[in-house]
C-alpha cells in the first residue's frame, strides 16, 4: 500500500467550451510533478467534482493516472452524500487507475456520527483493500467528523489517513491524541500548515500548491525536517497568496490564477461564477510578487 503524506495538491480542472480541457490538464500535472508535488488528487472541491458528469468524472482521474505514470499516487475524490453514490464513485475511480480515494463526509443531510461511521464502512466493505482518505470539512458539509469518531474508523484498515480542514490546532492534537501513529494526518488547510506538522501532521492537501507548488512542497519539506526558521518564511511569504485564493470561494481564485498564469482557459461552471474584478486584480499583483507569472 502506497504512503500518502508531503505536498499534495488538490487538482483544479480546465474546462473549453464545456468540456474537459485534456491538454490543459495534462500541462497542469506535469507543472505538479515537475515542482515536487508528492500526490495528485484529481475530482476533489478544487477540481469541482460536484459539477461533473460521471463519465467526466472517471476522465479525469483516468487522465491524471496516465499522465502520473506511476510517479506520484494518484488519489481521487469520489465522496457523495449518499453512501451508494459513494460507493458507485470509488468503483469509477478504482476502475480509472487511482491508488486510493478521498472521501468527504456525506453533506446536507447531517448525519450522525454512528451514520458516519456506518457510511465509511459500507464503503470499505465494497472496496477491500483500496486505501481511503477521510475528508473533514464541515464548513462546507455541516456535520463534523470528531476524533473519538475517527478513531473507530481506524478499525477499517483501508482507512489510512484523514484530511482534517477545520483549520484548528487543538483539533489536530486531539487526533494525535487518539489515534496515534495509526493514522496519517493531512492538513486541509494551507493556512496553518506549518504548525498543523509541528503538532504531529504529515502533510497538506492543498489549493495552493496548484499555483505554487514548488514553494509548498519546500515548506512541507522544511517544516517536516524541523527547519524551522525556513518553514516559517515561506509559510509568511504565502499568507497573502493563501488570503486571495480563498476570498471567495474555491476554486474561482484559484481557476482564475491558472487562467493568468496561461495554464488554464477561464471557464467555471455554474453556480460558481468568474471572479469579481477588484480581487482579480489583486490575485495578479500577488502572483507577480511571488514571480508566479512569466
Amino acid at each position: 500500500m502506497r504512503t500518502f503524506e508531503g505536498s499534495m495538491t488538490a487538482l483544479a480542472t480546465p474546462f473549453r467550451d464545456g468540456a474537459l480541457d485534456e491538454s490543459a490538464y495534462r500541462a497542469l500535472i506535469q507543472q505538479q510533478i515537475a515542482g515536487g508535488t508528492s500526490v495528485l488528487i484529481p475530482m476533489g472541491t478544487t477540481g469541482e467534482s460536484v459539477t461533473v458528469s460521471p463519465e467526466e468524472h472517471q476522465r479525469a482521474i483516468r487522465v491524471a493516472v496516465e499522465e502520473a505514470a506511476g510517479r506520484v499516487p494518484v488519489v481521487a475524490g469520489a465522496g457523495s452524500n449518499s453512501t451508494a453514490a459513494t460507493i458507485e464513485g470509488v468503483r469509477r475511480a478504482r476502475e480509472a487507475g487511482a491508488d486510493g480515494t478521498l472521501l468527504v463526509t456525506p453533506y446536507y443531510n447531517k448525519p450522525t456520527q454512528a451514520g458516519l461511521v456506518e457510511h465509511y464502512k459500507a464503503v470499505a466493505r465494497a472496496h477491500p483493500g483500496l486505501p481511503i482518505i477521510v475528508y473533514n470539512v464541515p464548513g462546507r458539509t455541516g456535520v463534523d467528523l470528531l476524533p473519538e469518531t475517527m478513531l473507530r474508523l481506524c478499525d477499517l484498515p483501508e482507512v489510512v489517513a484523514v484530511k482534517e480542514a477545520t483549520g484548528s490546532l487543538s483539533r489536530a492534537v486531539d487526533l494525535v491524541e487518539a489515534c496515534g501513529e495509526r493514522l496519517t494526518l493531512l492538513s486541509g488547510d494551507d493556512f496553518t500548515v506549518l504548525p498543523f506538522i509541528a503538532c504531529g501532521g504529515k502533510g497538506v492537501i492543498s489549493v495552493s500548491s496548484n499555483v505554487a507548488p514548488r514553494m509548498m512542497a519546500d515548506l512541507v519539506a522544511a517544516a517536516r525536517a524541523g527547519r524551522l526558521d525556513e518553514a516559517r518564511a515561506l509559510q509568511v511569504r504565502m499568507n497573502a497568496l493563501h488570503r486571495l485564493l480563498f476570498v471567495e470561494p474555491n476554486p474561482i481564485p484559484v481557476k482564475w490564477a491558472l487562467h493568468v498564469m496561461g495554464l488554464f482557459g477561464p471557464e467555471l461552471r455554474l453556480p460558481l461564477v468568474p471572479m469579481s474584478e477588484p480581487n482579480a486584480r489583486k490575485l495578479e499583483s500577488e502572483l507577480r510578487e511571488l514571480s508566479l507569472l512569466k
